[in-house]
């Protein structure tokens, strides 16, 4: 358990190591094995699964206790509820796996894969508790040649290939008494490596890409304290356009770029905000997308607050434009999972409503859609984007609550694969950083250091391709669901007949 939970760190980032991805799963598979020559196999297995979880879990999402404090003293709390259900679904994935493979006899190999990934399927469709954090084919972005196949199978694919090779390895090691097996199966590993590898060199010379123009995308670098201290909202707008005005001089951009809610209020109820945003863009003749709060009262004189990204033309315009309001949001901190909106009176806790489109803009270099926070992480929203026709993509998200933990870079590399699997350009503001562009073909430049108010800029690049992953979505998803659902049918079947 202890080597699954160091193996799976130095899979993502900081660490971003390359060979941990294809062995961090094999203590899972060990361990299920284990469970089944057990007595109690169906419960040794859950014990192991949920253990598995817990310690995987804990060590890859600590930071949550240092982001969530910042919130509430129940900061550890919600940290536990996270690790807690996570670990569930891994002892219950854990102890389908076992049931199957012992009662059906269909090999590890296949079984284990399977599961796993649908498992990753779920846990980012469960409503109000979607969590896509770091899925297994994510941990190799760090390594984009290697992934340019998600134009075909999406990061899904990904970890199902991932996670066969885990299971191959496995058993390899298993039956390393029988030499030529064991090298038969070590050999099968090595040969997708170096197809994935051929696949994506091919793609990285063939793959035809345009530049669409310049994007400045700005790091003011507030801090939390400071974005929500009412005394200091006019100092944080006027470095606001301090930043923009030195960038326009020194790169005359084709956009700019603000993060999320980098403007500390709600911009659809402050006029003057507005207007200088509207003259400074018009002025400048830069489209520009700001990052704010949207207050909207219904006629009933109720009101609901939103995580919004505006958007305003080269003549400063912004009301032709839809307002574009968070669709995923983060769960606890931007809404109480399954509690009416406002149940909870506590500061920040399910006060935010939930977009439901998601408007393409067109401005002078081209369409794009917004990406708000941790909504990178989901592939299904940027795919909508993409079909709807965008060009590239524009992500602000503000990470300042992550503090100095090794959030910010897991929380980035989610975008290499959203431009992969649509072959689509990224730009991406972060209020501390990490800001970049993302080309294509998943390959991250332009990137800031972090805590520092800075900017960065340069030529946002997409393609015209669209591709077999845009077209049909999360296909292996769907079918590892599908497999899942016939292997526990199947194992149902075999149990009920007579020996």
């Amino acid at each position: 358990m202890i080597a699954g939970a160091v193996l799976t760190s130095l899979a993502y980032p900081p660490f971003h190591f390359f060979v941990p991805s294809f062995v961090c799963l094999i203590p899972a598979i060990v361990l299920i094995e284990r469970g089944n020559a057990d007595s109690l196999p169906f419960r040794r297995s859950f014990q192991y699964g949920f253990f598995f979880g817990l310690l995987s879990n804990g060590v890859l999402l600590y930071w949550m206790v240092f982001a969530l404090w910042r919130y509430t003293p129940l900061a550890l709390l919600g940290y536990a509820s996270t690790v807690l259900l996570l670990s569930a679904y891994c002892a219950g994935m854990f102890a389908l796996c076992g049931w199957i493979v012992r009662t059906t006899g269909v090999s590890m190999v296949l079984v284990f894969p399977v599961l796993w990934t649908a498992l990753e399927r779920v846990l980012g469709h469960q409503s109000d508790l979607s969590f896509p954090w770091l899925g297994l084919g994510t941990s190799l972005t760090g390594f984009p040649t290697v992934v340019q196949l998600a134009d075909l199978v999406g990061a899904r694919g990904v970890t199902l290939l991932l996670a066969l090779a885990n299971a191959a390895l496995a058993l390899a090691w298993a039956k390393r008494d029988t030499k030529t097996q064991a090298i038969r199966l070590v050999g099968a590993v090595a040969v997708g490596v170096v197809a994935a590898t051929a696949y994506g060199f091919i793609r990285e010379k063939t793959l035809t890409t345009r530049s669409l123009g310049e994007v400045v995308l700005l790091q003011p670098n507030v801090g939390y304290n400071e974005k929500w201290n009412l005394d200091l909202r006019e100092e944080i707008i006027g470095s606001l356009f301090s930043g923009s005005t030195t960038a326009s001089r020194e790169v005359d951009p084709d956009l700019i770029v603000w993060p999320e809610v980098a403007v500390p209020g709600d911009l659809g109820g402050r006029r003057d905000w507005k207007f200088r945003i509207s003259t400074f863009a018009g002025r400048s003749g830069t489209p520009m997308v700001v990052g704010a709060l949207h207050r909207v009262t219904f006629p009933d004189s109720t009101s609901v607050s939103y995580n919004a990204a505006f958007v305003f033309d080269s003549a400063g315009r912004t009301d032709h434009f839809p307002v574009y309001h968070k669709n995923y949001l983060v769960p606890i901190t931007e809404r109480v999972p399954f509690l009416p909106r406002g149940m909870l009176d506590l500061r920040w806790f399910g006060s935010f409503g939930a977009g439901s489109t998601a408007p393409t803009y067109e401005v002078g270099l081209g369409s794009f859609g917004v990406l708000i926070c941790y909504e990178s992480t989901f592939e299904n929203l940027a795919r909508r984007y993409r079909v709807g026709g965008a060009e590239f993509l524009v992500n602000i998200t503000n990470d300042v609550w992550f503090g100095k933990t090794t959030a910010p870079g897991q929380h980035a590399s989610h975008l290499v694969m959203r431009a992969i699997e649509n072959r689509v350009g990224v730009a991406r503001a972060a209020n501390t950083g990490v800001s970049e562009l993302v080309d294509p073909l998943g390959r991250a430049s332009k990137r800031t250091d972090m805590d520092v108010e800075t900017y960065t800029s340069g030529i946002v690049q997409t393609s015209d391709v669209l591709t077999v992953y845009s077209r049909f979505g999360d296909w292996v998803g769907r079918a590892v669901l599908s497999m899942s659902l016939i292997l526990a049918v199947y194992a149902w079947w075999r149990n009920r007949q007579p020996i």
